[in-house]
C-alpha cells in the first residue's frame, strides 16, 4: 500500500544557493540614495537600452521569491526580510535615476549604436528617442518629479506593485501598505502605500484605454 504520508517541501541545492546568494547581497550595505551609490553586485550593464538600470535587478531577484515560499512556507521570515531589503532599495533616488535625470529629448540620438536600429522607425533614425529613454518633461506632461504619479515611467510602478505584491502573498501583513517615503532622501519625498500605488495606476488606465504610458 503507497504511503499517505506526504514528503515535505525542499529546495533544490541550487536553489538553496541562489537564496543563499541573494539573501548575502540583499543585506549586503550600499545607499541608493542621490548621495550615495548602489553597490556594484546590482546589475545596470544588462540588456541596454530597456533594461539596463538598477531596479530591474531587484525585480528580477524577487520573482524566485513568490516560488520559494510556496515550497518552503517555514522560511517566511528570511523570504519577507529579503523583499524588503528589494523593496527598500526600490523607494529611493536611484531606482529612478533615468526618470530624475533624462529630461526631453536624448542628446545622445544621433549617435546611437546601429543596433539600436531596431527599436526605432527608419525614416527617424537619428531623430527618435530609443525605448528606454524616459524625456520627463516633453510636451503636453511638463516635468514631473514623482516618478509613481508621473503620466509616464509606466513600467516603474508597474514593477514596483509587483514587488509590493509578491512580498504581500508572502506574509499578508502587508507593511508596506502603511504610508512611506519615496524618492526623498529625508523628508522630501512623496507618499504612497502599496494600495494607493495599485489604485492610482488603475485610475490612469480608465482614464486612457488606449494605454496611460
Amino acid at each position: 500500500m503507497a504511503s499517505s504520508q506526504r514528503t515535505p517541501n525542499r529546495l533544490s541545492d541550487r536553489s538553496l544557493g541562489w537564496l543563499r546568494y541573494l539573501n548575502r547581497k540583499a543585506h549586503t550595505v550600499d545607499n541608493w540614495n542621490r548621495d550615495g551609490q548602489p553597490h556594484p553586485h546590482w546589475d545596470d550593464r544588462s540588456d541596454p537600452p530597456m533594461a539596463s538600470w538598477h531596479r530591474f535587478d531587484l525585480v528580477d531577484s524577487s520573482y524566485a521569491m513568490g516560488l520559494m515560499a510556496h515550497a518552503t512556507p517555514a522560511w517566511t521570515e528570511r523570504y519577507v526580510a529579503i523583499l524588503d531589503q528589494l523593496i527598500a532599495r526600490h523607494t529611493q533616488w536611484w531606482s529612478a535615476s533615468d526618470w530624475l535625470t533624462q529630461f526631453g529629448a536624448d542628446p545622445d540620438r544621433t549617435s546611437y549604436p546601429d543596433e539600436y536600429r531596431m527599436f526605432i522607425p527608419e525614416q527617424l533614425w537619428g531623430n527618435y528617442d530609443v525605448p528606454g529613454w524616459t524625456a520627463n518633461g516633453v510636451h503636453p506632461y511638463g516635468v514631473q518629479m514623482d516618478p509613481v504619479a508621473a503620466d509616464g515611467m509606466l513600467f516603474y510602478k508597474g514593477f514596483l506593485l509587483v514587488l509590493l505584491g509578491i512580498r504581500s502573498m508572502v506574509d499578508p501583513t502587508d507593511r508596506w501598505n502603511e504610508p512611506f517615503q519615496m524618492i526623498g532622501d529625508d523628508d522630501d519625498g512623496f507618499t504612497w502605500t502599496h494600495s494607493a500605488i495599485a489604485e492610482h495606476l488603475c485610475q490612469q488606465w480608465l482614464a486612457a484605454p488606449i494605454g496611460c504610458h
